[in-house]
């Protein structure tokens, strides 16, 4: 499968809008105004400057079918790196989203190892989201639990979501393990 990753640009926009659906954020509270995808569009493109993270389109072939991130955050104390995707609803159940979080844990791998780097990659599905508890699984993450998680942050709003975490110097674990692994997940472990 031709899936790639390209860093955030201006002819994102109205990818953003495409994901900006009651179907596709269900789960984060619901699509946002005009004006506040535009302040989210203007955040993602700045990104990369302020050497906390980078957001980027997923592409499968030339076709713009998602996005994927990932942000230094401070967690319990400690910095960590968190991620978080979105994949069109015609390229859902298609291997997408897998093959694009195993390509943003190769970046995050590969990146300069200072002493106050973080260690680990979280993800923070809400605890209902199915797909994406599952698919934390396959790539590789360990579930700590249940957590409630300010989204969006500085919004004061709390969404119940599961709290993920992949070491980063644990490269023995498969980035994409089959379905029928055991380490797929059970539905009492998602909620």
């Amino acid at each position: 499968m031709d899936v790639r990753l390209e860093p955030w640009s201006e002819s994102a926009l109205d990818l953003l809008h495409r994901i900006n659906t009651a179907q596709m954020r269900r789960h984060v509270g619901g699509p946002e105004p005009e004006d506040r995808l535009l302040a989210r569009h203007r955040r993602y493109l700045a990104l990369p400057t302020t050497g906390r993270g980078r957001m980027y389109v997923v592409l499968r072939g030339d076709e713009m079918v998602g996005s994927i991130a990932y942000h230094r955050r401070d967690w319990h104390g400690e910095q960590i790196y968190e991620t978080g995707w979105n994949v069109l609803p015609p390229h859902q159940g298609r291997g997408v989203a897998s093959a694009a979080g195993a390509a943003l844990i190769t970046i995050v791998r590969g990146l300069p190892h200072h002493a106050d780097a973080p260690r680990s990659l979280h993800a923070f599905p809400a605890v209902e989201n199915t797909p994406s508890n599952a698919l934390c699984r396959r790539l590789g993450f360990t579930l700590l639990g249940p957590c409630e998680f300010e989204y969006p942050r500085g919004s004061g709003s709390l969404m119940r979501s599961n709290d993920w975490r992949l070491d980063l110097a644990d490269h023995g674990r498969p980035a994409v393990a089959s379905r029928h692994d055991r380490r797929w997940p059970r539905k009492d472990e998602l909620s």
